[in-house]
């Protein structure tokens, strides 16, 4: 089974005050988190630690090397054609459940 969660790629914040936006992953501290980036400037996510829960991701994927700085990641976007892309905020597929 591939890896999901592999540096470049791209993934939607499914949790917190930046749900629906998109990030990228930069460097994968362990099993459980990674770390991600929007840049701040285009997407509006900080670079931060994330829980894999808190993240969906999705088929596109960025060359760029473990642990780039914001501005590879916006040029590794602009190489790949997915400024737009990132800017848009959607509705995360992925539902959090309410526990009662």
């Amino acid at each position: 089974m591939p890896r999901v969660f592999d540096i470049g790629r791209v993934c939607v914040k499914v949790a917190g005050r930046e749900a629906g936006r998109k990030c990228v992953i930069v460097d994968i501290k362990d099993e459980n988190f990674v770390i991600v980036t929007g840049p701040k400037s285009l997407t509006g996510v900080k670079r931060r630690a994330v829980n894999v829960k808190h993240i969906e991701p999705t088929e596109y994927k960025i060359n760029i090397k473990k642990g780039a700085s914001d501005e590879e990641v916006l040029k590794a976007l602009e190489e790949a054609n997915l400024i737009d892309y990132m800017k848009q905020v959607i509705k995360p597929k992925l539902t959090m459940v309410p526990t009662q």
